[in-house]
């Protein structure tokens, strides 16, 4: 038997579990108080989902980016994406405004559209150079996400004290929600890019022996490398707009799952998809509970976590 199989059905059952009992914890009297019935299913369910499909996602972006670049350091905001959408969303809390678009918050609105900004721009500058060059794409996204992120701290030196709580309250990433509209939202653009992910875990596996090799065995890189950008880019950049940008996500739970399952993207990426889902509403549940009845970004735990497994992950491959 597959020694993956037996994992792959852990993780099933552990996110079947998590999606089952998370919404549970902290209400009392769900059965028989109305109120209690309220607060499981207009907010915590959804609260729950939402964190489970950013957290799949996000998951799902560093396992590409990481192909992308054969480097278990990438991670879905490498390329810029998250610099995007945080500026987006930081000019409209900036300007105090407050209209909505289909039921839609136009903070997410306009953190999407920042970074369909930053994607395009990035890809701009990417084909300024001959072809697709991996390195130029990395160079690119940096630079980006830089830029963006001294404009964000320039916005913020010029805003008064309540739109500055503002705009760092989201920076931190969070799920304050009621009812389904936000999951039900992200859902079709984090489908949209888990298929094309999966249509493309066969080349992922080629890039993983070099771009030349892969090149001589037939495979096409330079548009390879244009669409798992592209996948990626897109499903963060909703995630981030919904949801702010949640960091380390995409680090550490591709190469966690890739010591468990191993290097295969047929078995990395549905084991990524329920690790990261799962994972990422179990640090939502402790940042809602941990100090309860106080409530801690999402965000704040996930770097917590992250920061220490970063500092492993580096030292503990002695050479990157």
């Amino acid at each position: 038997m597959n020694k993956a199989a037996p994992i792959l059905l852990l993780l099933v059952a552990a996110a079947f579990a998590a999606l089952t009992l998370l919404p549970l914890f902290g209400i009392t009297n769900i059965f028989s108080d109305s109120a209690g019935t309220d607060i499981l299913w207009q907010i915590r369910v959804p609260r729950v989902l939402t964190a489970f499909i950013a957290g799949a996602a996000l998951a799902l972006c560093g396992m590409a980016f990481q192909a992308l670049f054969r480097n278990p350091l990438a991670t879905p905001f490498t390329l810029g994406v998250s610099g995007g959408a945080a500026l987006g969303a930081t000019l409209w809390l900036r300007f105090g405004l407050t209209a909505t678009w289909f039921g839609v918050a136009g903070t997410s609105l306009a953190g999407f559209i920042g970074a369909l900004g930053a994607v395009m721009l990035v890809y701009g500058l990417t084909r300024l150079q001959k072809g697709f060059s991996t390195s130029t794409l990395l160079l690119a996204g940096i630079a980006i996400n830089l830029f963006f992120s001294s404009l964000i701290l320039l916005i913020q030196y010029f805003s008064d004290p309540g739109e500055t709580f503002r705009i760092v309250r989201w920076l931190m990433g969070g799920f304050f929600l009621i009812g389904f509209r936000v999951p039900l939202t992200l859902l079709p653009f984090v489908l949209a890019g888990t298929v094309l992910l999966a249509l493309l875990v066969r080349e992922m596996n080629m890039l993983l022996t070099g771009e030349e090799l892969a090149g001589a065995r037939g495979l096409h890189v330079e548009r390879t490398k244009k669409l798992l950008f592209l996948s990626a880019s897109l499903m963060t950049g909703s995630v981030v707009a919904f949801c702010g940008p949640i960091g380390f996500v995409g680090l550490m739970v591709p190469h966690i799952c890739r010591l468990l399952v191993g290097a295969d993207h047929r078995k990395l990426m549905p084991a990524s998809l329920l690790f990261g889902g799962t994972f990422l509403a179990l640090c939502d549940t402790l940042a809602r509970t941990a100090v309860a009845p106080v409530e801690m970004p999402v965000g704040i735990v996930t770097a917590l976590l992250g920061g220490p497994f970063f500092i492993w992950l580096l030292f503990s491959r002695g050479k990157i």
